[in-house]
């Protein structure tokens, strides 16, 4: 079992920054895939970013690339997710997943979930 808590979330306006951060706790954190989705009110859960075991892989979601990025910290057994030029259309629930799937942009690859932050952005 994995256990993850996320944290960072809150209320920004658009074009500020926000970093969220992801406690892992259980097995060993590098032997997984990390993952950030995101949920709108109304909408489908959507893939953020993911990051490999080693953290030699990054993948982003279109609407996010060149913004956010994924980070990992072994030592610390933390997932980051540094969310810079944010916009109100940015504004979800966050998740963090953990995972040994094989295609990492699809929620089937991840066993672990957090319970979630919220991140707002006003216009």
């Amino acid at each position: 079992q994995v256990q993850l808590v996320e944290s960072g979330g809150g209320l920004v306006q658009a074009g500020g920054s926000l970093r969220l951060s992801c406690v892992a706790s259980g097995r060993t954190f590098s032997g997984y895939t990390m993952g950030w989705f995101r949920q709108a009110p109304g909408k489908e859960r959507e893939f953020v970013a993911a990051i490999s075991r080693s953290g030699s892989n990054t993948y982003y979601g279109y609407s996010v690339k060149g913004r956010f990025t994924i980070s990992r910290d072994g030592g610390k057994n933390t997932l980051y997710l540094q969310m810079d030029s944010l916009k109100p259309e940015d504004t979800a629930v966050y998740y963090c997943a953990a995972g040994q799937g094989l295609i990492p942009t699809q929620e089937q690859a991840y066993n672990y979930w957090g319970q979630g932050t919220q991140v707002t952005v006003s216009s």
